[in-house]
């Protein structure tokens, strides 16, 4: 069933000659789903993540598009459209953030404890020492002593910053935790630490996941499935095992071939060439085409729909072209 459903969603800068950083994306999140969204830097993740948590602010504006949380408990709920009551009704209680920056997204100056228990108390109706007793549960759901909940940030370790901050956002109970690049300030080993107990957190609790990176091998082994972004579009949703094997899209197989195997046979490693096209001159076709080593002439005039095939949906005119070649074959 699906928990989070985005439909033609469009995000701008600026007014006069708005730039457009997002341009109709469209997916759905199932429950207990783990769902990645992957790109270079520039390409929308960011942008998109602020945007389904309305979070962003000026320049930016939502200009189309819906977003709608489908709770299993009451009335789809408009995203786009909510009231800041309703947004506060919403957030931490059934749609949480961990933030880019989550090391730093703690309170320097504010007790653990307390900064835990003022966003629970701010949903439950419970007392500060109960909402403390709650904090220190939280820290030890995700392997860091009780007894630090009386202590400050800058006490913690990089990597227990990291996991306090995933703790924080499940203080609720969300049904849905979007989190931006949460692992990217740490180091491999702690990654690996913290990608394991979010992945132990969520078998437990059963909420699903928006993971925001620009680390394919590390979506590959956590999401369930990708979508890829290229200048603010969808240009690939796949399974992540589809993503990793056989992936549709000329991007999709750059990134895949930009980082080395871990097992198998050796093979050389392939960067994508050139940089992301900038956004206030978009070509009149393929926004890939000027960096795609399999572009043909028809990608310089036509942009390409995501098409389905195999249960992966693909913005390429490779797609067409494989099937006509194959019609043709038989």
């Amino acid at each position: 069933m699906t928990l989070l459903e985005v439909r033609d969603l469009v995000v701008e800068y600026g007014t006069d000659q708005a730039v457009r950083a997002v341009d109709r994306v469209s997916f759905d999140v199932g429950r207990g789903e783990i769902f990645g969204v992957l790109g270079e830097s520039g390409s929308g993740k960011t942008t998109l993540m602020t945007a389904i948590t309305r979070l962003q602010r000026p320049p930016a504006r939502i200009a189309g598009g819906t977003v709608t949380y489908r709770p299993s408990d009451g009335p789809p709920a408009e995203l786009v459209g909510c009231s800041p009551q309703q947004l506060r009704d919403l957030r931490w209680e059934r749609v949480a953030v961990v933030f880019q920056s989550a090391m730093s997204s703690l309170n320097p100056v504010m007790r653990i404890g307390t900064q835990f228990a003022d966003a629970i108390r701010a949903h439950r109706s419970i007392k500060r020492a109960a909402a403390w007793d709650r904090a220190a549960d939280l820290l030890d759901l995700v392997g860091i002593p009780r007894d630090r909940v009386r202590g400050y940030p800058h006490e913690l370790s990089g990597g227990m910053r990291q996991r306090a901050a995933i703790a924080l956002s499940l203080a609720c109970e969300p049904d849905l935790v979007v989190m931006d690049e949460p692992t990217t300030a740490v180091d491999v080993v702690m990654q690996r630490q913290i990608l394991d107990n979010l992945k132990q957190l969520q078998d437990s609790f059963g909420f699903s996941v928006l993971f925001v990176t620009h680390d394919l091998s590390l979506l590959v082994e956590l999401a369930d499935r990708i979508m890829v972004m290229y200048a603010g579009r969808a240009v690939e949703i796949a399974p992540a095992a589809d993503i990793y094997r056989d992936p549709k899209h000329p991007y999709t197989q750059g990134l895949r071939d930009s980082f080395p195997s871990l097992h198998g046979p050796r093979r050389e490693l392939r960067g994508i060439g050139g940089a992301p096209p900038d956004l206030r001159q978009l070509p009149a076709g393929c926004a890939f085409e000027p960096r795609c080593p399999q572009r043909v002439d028809d990608c310089r005039e036509t942009s390409p729909a995501l098409i389905e095939r195999d249960h992966t949906q693909a913005a390429c005119l490779l797609l067409d072209l494989q099937e006509v070649r194959h019609a043709g074959g038989r």
